[in-house]
């Protein structure tokens, strides 16, 4: 277990690596579709998602943990992906906030953040059904809730260089049983690319970030039990909430000890003008 889990973390850092490269020679679409202004108002690229999710895929082909995990962990981050690209691509500013986006709905406003809300759901179900043998109606629910809340969670933190894979390497390790497999994933490919998102070169977007945090989400449902996969909900749930009162960035800039780990590696910030 410990041979294989190590070996995909490698891999799928190196794969995360590999995936850059390509992608920033041959984007898809072209490479002003994926350019878009950083907190400073500097230029960045978009890729660093795809190139994430696709490295993730491609160290799920291999067999280093039981195929049903693997075909989750695919359905997790190809799901996760496509519904963060369209978020990417196509959204608009007009609603912030899973508020923002229920609201809009509510008004009979389908905007591209309530697509995303609603695809992570759905994608964290059909993770959730695959990964285990069987699964009640009950426990396929509160894992698709863990897995999308995870994702959610993940972007909510990419509003400054590294956070948010910062935050994914912290919480990887400690995610115990057969989901640490999963976990090696996530965070080797967060390893491969965080030297370029500190660097402010490119940025996850929700592309990279619901990918991310959907696989984390589903190895934890995987690793923990009934009543665990109960309180990583509670606990996504209490910071999803609290992320419409309050701001992560002046908690974690308030906060000694989180400052200091958050401005690591991080260039520093601007001068006023």
């Amino acid at each position: 277990m410990i041979a294989a889990t190590v070996g995909a973390g490698v891999t799928a850092a190196l794969s995360a690596r590999t995936s850059a490269l390509g992608l920033r020679r041959w984007p898809p679409g072209g490479a002003a579709r994926w350019d878009r202004s950083n907190h400073r108002g500097e230029p960045v690229t978009l890729l660093e998602g795809p190139s994430l999710a696709l490295a993730g895929v491609a160290t799920l082909l291999l067999p280093f943990t039981p195929a049903r995990l693997r075909v989750a962990g695919a359905v997790a981050v190809l799901g996760a992906a496509t519904v963060g690209a369209y978020d990417d691509l196509a959204g608009d500013a007009g609603s912030k906030g899973l508020r923002g986006h229920l609201g809009a709905l509510g008004r009979g406003q389908v905007t591209t953040g309530a697509v995303k809300v609603l695809g992570l759901a759905v994608t964290g179900v059909a993770a959730t059904v695959l990964a285990g043998r069987r699964t009640s109606a009950v426990d396929a629910l509160v894992g698709g809730a863990v897995v999308a809340g995870a994702a959610n969670l993940v972007n909510l933190l990419d509003l400054r260089p590294g956070r948010a894979l910062k935050a994914v390497l912290l919480v990887a390790p400690f995610v115990p049983g057969v989901g640490r497999p999963l976990a090696a994933v996530a965070g080797g490919a967060a390893a491969g690319l965080l030297g370029d998102d500190l660097a402010e070169r490119s940025m996850l977007g929700d592309t990279g970030a619901a990918a991310v945090g959907a696989l984390l989400g589903l190895a934890l449902v995987a690793g923990v039990d009934r009543r665990g996969r109960w309180g990583v909900l509670s606990l996504l749930t209490a910071l999803t909430l609290a992320s419409e009162k309050v701001s992560f960035t002046r908690v974690i800039e308030s906060t000694p000890g989180l400052r200091e780990l958050d401005r690591l590696g991080r260039r520093p910030a601007s001068p006023p003008s």
